[in-house]
């Protein structure tokens, strides 16, 4: 089954620097009818979870600021803090750093899916259908 269909009704932001790579994505997610939050910092993001649940998310490791994994531990924190029982979330690391110690630290923060720089839309694709529930 098409990864789109599934994710249709679900949320999905995106947490990248890069105008490029946030503008390529909302353009993939648009052709495949699908929408997509984009935002430049974990700041921003973070201040936009706050008020909204997201289903899929995909960070870049390296931001101005805080980290995609120190987002996604402080991202884990405010939803257990809002809602005990939380539901499951995709969570996938973008990065052009790959050595092991980021690899460890996402294993540690629940990170389903790295994708290594430069990607294409459909490496994206790929993790979210392989970390998808049934």
């Amino acid at each position: 089954m098409n990864v789109f269909k599934r994710i249709k009704r679900l949320k999905t932001i995106l947490i990248d620097d890069d105008e490029w790579i946030r503008d390529a994505m909302s353009i993939f997610f648009a052709s495949e009818g699908c929408s997509i939050q984009t935002l430049e910092t974990a700041e921003e993001a973070l201040k936009v979870c706050e008020k909204e649940r997201f289903d899929i998310v995909i960070v870049d490791y390296m931001l101005p600021g805080m980290n995609g994994i120190s987002f996604l531990k402080t991202l884990e924190t405010l939803i257990e803090n809002q809602n005990p029982v939380p539901s499951p979330m995709v969570k996938i690391l973008i990065t052009a750093h790959g050595d092991d110690e980021i690899v460890t630290l996402a294993k540690k923060a629940g990170v389903h899916a790295i994708v290594h720089k430069p990607f294409t839309p459909e490496a994206i694709e790929d993790a979210i259908r392989n970390h998808m529930g049934p």
